[in-house]
């Protein structure tokens, strides 16, 4: 048989596979929100909040009004669109979709001062807290992890004006470019730095504080989930309180686990239960065994090197 034939014969299979009414087989194509314009949204939300940083280099700043009118039209526009599109999925008639995102969406722009403010009290943590940051510019352009919190700021907010899906697309979208996995729903007070930041996981109904310090590979996760979605709603994650750093690879697991003010939780801690304020979680060192290495085994690394 011909490659022509084989490929035709496959396009029917998989129409014919289409037809099974499954979930994953859903062709209403034009009814669901586009990933890809929801992170070009979120790029030019970006711009917003660092105008001098991420700006269209094309624009002089005398045309700094202008320009961020224009951009503040598309951001309506695309957003309110792509909101629109879940409210539908939500059963709500076009009309009234339209204008309840058109609604969410104003509010969430009219937000963005606010937004800036907490965004503006992360820097200063990550730079105040990093000796290796040598000033505010690096830390925009280059730590993962405000790019983290930004987003997060960002889709916590259209996440608490009740827009589904949206948010969660913008988190995990900077959760593939950063290693950083922070549910929008998440509650995180201000000046919050995280450093390094790869395998971070912050659970949806996780609670932080002020001034909170978290390493990479650190978990505010559920301490079971067995039950599904008849945990929708529940508190799962911990809370943590204002002052307190959790070094790397800590798991902190429930959602009554409260972590007090002031206290450090040392690295590779496992914690469900409460801990109260001012303390310090540390792991008793581990023995470490020492082998000589065999005059062989040193000439095989000294040749190998």
């Amino acid at each position: 048989m011909a490659i022509e034939e084989q490929m035709e014969t496959l396009v029917d299979r998989l129409l014919l596979d289409y037809d099974h009414g499954r979930d994953i087989d859903q062709m209403e194509l034009f009814r669901n929100p586009d990933r890809d314009v929801v992170i070009g949204v979120l790029e030019k939300l970006r711009r917003i909040l660092f105008p001098g940083y991420f700006r269209d280099r094309n624009y002089r700043f005398y045309n700094l009004k202008y320009n961020l009118s224009v951009l503040i039209e598309d951001v309506m526009f695309q957003l309110t669109r792509q909101v629109s599109l879940v409210f539908q999925r939500q059963g709500e008639k076009p009309n009234q979709a339209e204008q309840h995102a058109q609604q969410a969406c104003l509010t969430f722009l009219n937000g963005i001062p606010d937004i800036r403010a907490m965004v503006q009290t992360d820097l200063q943590a990550a730079y105040d807290g990093d000796p290796a940051a040598t000033g505010m510019d690096e830390v925009i352009f280059s730590y993962p992890g405000l790019y983290a919190i930004s987003v997060y700021r960002l889709a916590h907010e259209l996440f608490r004006l009740g827009v589904p899906m949206i948010p969660r697309m913008m988190t995990e979208h900077a959760h593939g470019l950063t290693g950083i996995d922070i549910h929008p729903g998440a509650t995180i007070g201000k000046y919050f730095f995280i450093d390094h930041g790869t395998g971070i996981v912050i659970g949806e109904t996780t609670i932080i504080g002020d001034n909170v310090k978290v390493y990479q590979g650190v978990t505010l996760g559920a301490l079971s989930t067995r039950g599904g979605q008849q945990l929708r709603g529940k508190k799962r994650h911990p809370t943590i309180e204002d002052n307190v750093t959790i070094y790397a690879g800590a798991s902190i697991l429930g959602g009554n686990t409260v972590i007090g003010a002031g206290s450090v939780i040392g690295s590779n801690a496992f914690i469900t239960s409460s801990i109260a304020p001012g303390t310090t979680v540390s792991i008793k060192t581990q023995e470490l065994q020492y082998r000589s290495r065999t005059p062989d085994r040193d000439a095989f690394w000294d040749c190998a090197l």
